[in-house]
């Protein structure tokens, strides 16, 4: 397939910016195979996401984002982020001792379901490793204790930066990531919550559904912010149960929809269809 840019903005919302942008594709040659476009008429936001082939485009690659932002970002006070098909994204996957997302990401992952690359695997326990073994990824172990949390997550940062990663996927990593690390990869830390945020907060969210008498128990994929399971949320899913259900019924069907809204959130990062503004998300079809 041939290459094409991927570009993603959000700007106050006015006339004709749609035009102009369309515009400034087609009159350099570039072929729009993809565009969806939102306005917020509360907060007065436009947001669009284009896509267009590169192979006749007459502006060199590296140059793009500076003339688009010359002569529309300026005008329109506009954010932006442009990618390009053929860079792929490049994953780090967070653990702790609990391995159905991980195997799900990894089964995904080898299939060729996702267009990225996992270069590693960091835990604070040894004990995913041969299910990394399994699937030929290095696998780092960080232990965590109180005093030693800073500078291991130093070290993480450091083995991060060495390998070139661009987002982080925390796949049931039982670690607060601190403030440094999440400026350092600001929307881009993926967290899956084993409830439906933001009901039942906190421990044992099955054992709090299950008192309650619940007939939905959920998960929630959410970028992570300082703001602990406060931040963007990409994507949300549940499941119906009834009072014949035991709170082990519940923690089953809890990592179902866990795996599958975990990779329903990475597939839509993967794909730069989502763009977080404030604390939402817009996500493209």
């Amino acid at each position: 397939m041939s290459v094409t840019a991927k570009l993603l903005l959000h700007c106050p919302d006015r006339p004709g910016i749609l035009a102009e942008i369309t515009n400034f594709i087609t009159v350099n040659g570039g072929n729009i195979v993809y565009l969806d476009q939102y306005v917020d008429h509360i907060e007065h936001v436009f947001f669009a996401r284009v896509e267009w082939e590169l192979e006749n485009f007459a502006i060199p690659r590296d140059k793009i984002q500076d003339y688009f932002s010359t002569l529309y970002a300026q005008k329109y006070d506009m954010s932006l982020r442009l990618y390009f098909s053929d860079v792929k994204p490049r994953m780090a996957i967070f653990v702790s001792k609990m391995s159905h997302c991980l195997f799900d990401m990894l089964a995904r992952y080898s299939a060729g379901e996702w267009d990225c690359e996992i270069p590693l695997i960091i835990s604070n326990h040894p004990d995913l490793e041969p299910v990394a073994r399994q699937f030929g990824i290095p696998y780092h172990v960080f232990p965590v204790t109180k005093e030693n949390k800073a500078e291991q997550e130093q070290k993480e940062m450091q083995l991060l930066r060495d390998n070139g990663i661009t987002f982080i996927v925390l796949a049931r990593y039982m670690q607060v990531i601190s403030e440094q690390m999440i400026e350092a990869y600001p929307n881009h830390i993926i967290n899956i919550h084993h409830s439906f945020l933001p009901a039942f907060v906190g421990a044992k969210p099955y054992h709090q559904a299950w008192e309650r008498g619940v007939k939905i128990i959920g998960a929630t994929s959410h970028y992570v912010t300082t703001e602990l399971d406060a931040g963007p949320i990409i994507e949300q899913d549940v499941v119906r149960i009834t009072h014949k259900d035991t709170p082990a019924d519940l923690v089953m069907k809890g990592k179902d929809l866990e795996k599958i809204v975990l990779s329903r959130a990475v597939s839509k990062h993967i794909d730069r269809k989502v763009l977080a503004y404030k604390n939402k998300t817009v996500i493209f079809s």
